[in-house]
C-alpha cells in the first residue's frame, strides 16, 4: 500500500505554501517518482527501501525495480493566468532504461503517463531543440 495519507500532507503543505508565498515548494520529483514507481506496480515496501539510501543529486536512474533503471520527468502548472505545461525539459543524460515522463494536475494528481524506452526517447528527442 502506497503511503497515500503522507503523500497527502505533503501536498497539501505545498498548496497552503503557494497560497501564502505564490510558489509551491519544490515537491514535485519526489511525488512524481513515488507515483510513476506505484504506476509500475513497484511495491511500497520496494521503493522505500530502495530510496533511504539514495540523494537527491543521484545521477541517471531515480530508482531500479526488477533490473529496470527509470528516470522520471513531470510537470505541474500552477492553475496561475500563464502557467500551462508548455515545455518539459530532456533527459540530461541516457543512464536509464525507460523514462516516465508524468503530467500532473494542480493538486499534483496524475493526468497522463507516458513509458519511453531510453533509445526510442532518443531518437524522438535527442537531436531537437528548443
Amino acid at each position: 500500500m502506497y503511503p497515500e495519507p503522507l503523500r497527502e500532507r505533503l501536498v497539501n503543505v505545498a498548496l497552503e505554501w503557494q497560497e501564502l508565498y505564490g510558489v509551491a515548494p519544490s515537491i514535485t520529483a519526489a511525488i512524481s517518482e513515488l507515483d510513476a514507481a506505484h504506476l509500475i506496480g513497484m511495491p511500497a515496501d520496494d521503493y522505500s527501501e530502495y530510496m533511504k539510501y539514495r540523494t537527491a543529486v543521484s545521477r541517471g536512474a531515480d530508482f531500479v525495480w526488477r533490473d529496470i533503471r527509470y528516470q522520471v520527468k513531470a510537470n505541474r502548472p500552477s492553475g496561475k493566468p500563464g502557467s500551462p505545461v508548455t515545455l518539459v525539459p530532456k533527459a540530461g543524460n541516457y543512464e536509464w532504461d525507460e523514462l516516465i515522463w508524468i503530467l500532473c494536475d494542480t493538486r499534483y494528481r496524475v493526468i497522463e503517463a507516458w513509458i519511453w524506452e531510453r533509445e526510442a526517447y532518443r531518437l524522438a528527442f535527442h537531436e531537437l531543440t528548443m
